[in-house]
Parts: C-alpha cells; sequence; structure tokens
C-alpha cells in the first residue's frame, strides 16, 4: 500500500544538544606519538589518584596536628593546676628571663 498523500515530506528530527563533548584533539594526537601517549594516559589516570592521595595526607596531619595542640594545651592546664608554690616562683622566674632577653 502507498502511503497517503499527508506523509510525502521527509521526517523532521529534533535533536536536542545540552552539552557538546570535550574536545581531546590534544589527547588523542598525544596517544597515537608513541612515548608521548604513554604520558597522557599516566596522568590522565594517575592524576587524580595523586590528588586524591596529597588531600588525604593534608586531612591527616591537619588531624594530628590539632590532636596535638589539644594535648599541649590539656598538658600545659593540667601542670599549672596540680603545681604548688615552687612551680610559680619558676614560672615567674622563667618570665622575668624571658622579659629581660627581649
Amino acid at each position: 500500500m502507498a502511503a497517503p498523500a499527508a506523509y510525502d515530506h521527509p521526517p523532521v528530527v529534533v535533536q536536542h544538544v545540552h552539552q557538546a563533548p570535550p574536545d581531546r584533539t590534544v589527547q588523542r594526537i598525544a596517544l597515537g606519538a608513541g612515548a608521548g601517549g604513554g604520558a597522557v594516559a599516566a596522568g590522565v589516570y594517575f592524576g587524580p589518584l595523586l590528588v586524591g592521595s596529597l588531600t588525604a595526607i593534608a586531612a591527616n596531619l591537619a588531624l594530628l596536628a590539632f590532636i596535638a595542640a589539644v594535648s599541649a594545651w590539656g598538658v600545659v592546664t593540667v601542670v599549672r593546676s596540680v603545681g604548688g608554690p615552687d612551680s610559680k616562683a619558676a614560672a615567674q622566674n622563667l618570665a622575668k628571663a624571658r622579659r629581660k632577653r627581649g
């Protein structure tokens, strides 16, 4: 059967382009360039891993520094509260010596 005359025109294609694909021309050229392709592939693969590991290390070091600062503050507070007159005299002597030097 032949199609009715109302459908003689070509179909209309509606295409929505929301985001263009990334331009990988440089990567394709480098990947096709022998040893340079390995360097680009390693950078693409290990770059995010390196950033993630350095971030984790920095977070661990920040946490350790915070714990050390809180611990030092706690020790100083306990020593000041427990210390008798000798420790207070020693602290005063130390403060006087610092003032003389500065």
